[in-house]
């Protein structure tokens, strides 16, 4: 019970601090490289190898956040929907006010996973068709 009353008061707190994390790491990472890929010669690279690894630099964080932040909110929606359900459960009747309520906010973290997510695929496609074409370009020296 207590553990509940737990996840109940910090499920959706504890979610979209974590989903804002990552949306804040996408924001850092993104300007970073956009710099990163503006300054960029590679003609001052000794090989290929060399130049790949400094392009792709910080693209994992991106891949992990686009593919993980959809996992983070619906675990939000599953917390939030079974925190429903005991409420319903314990009360005894159903509210569909209180139900439809319920599920709005559940709903909501699952939201906030695509919301990161999908930016972050957009940001994470640019980049790597960026560090193709520099490639590209360096194999062509």
């Amino acid at each position: 019970m207590e553990i509940l009353n737990f996840l109940k008061d910090n499920v959706e707190i504890g979610i979209i601090v974590v989903l804002g994390f990552m949306g804040f790491l996408v924001v850092v990472y993104t300007f970073e490289r956009l710099f990163f890929y503006a300054k960029v010669n590679i003609k001052s690279y000794k090989n290929a190898d060399e130049l790949e690894i400094a392009l792709t630099k910080n693209l994992t964080t991106l891949y992990i956040i686009y593919s993980n932040a959809p996992y983070v909110g619906l675990l939000g929606t599953v917390a939030g929907i079974m925190i429903t359900f005991y409420d319903m459960g314990m009360a005894g009747g159903v509210d569909a006010k209180a139900v439809m309520v319920g599920m709005s906010l559940a709903l909501k973290a699952t939201a906030i996973g695509l919301l990161v997510a999908i930016p972050t695929l957009m940001i994470y496609n640019a980049f790597s068709r960026k560090v193709d074409i520099l490639m590209t370009r360096y194999s062509s020296l």
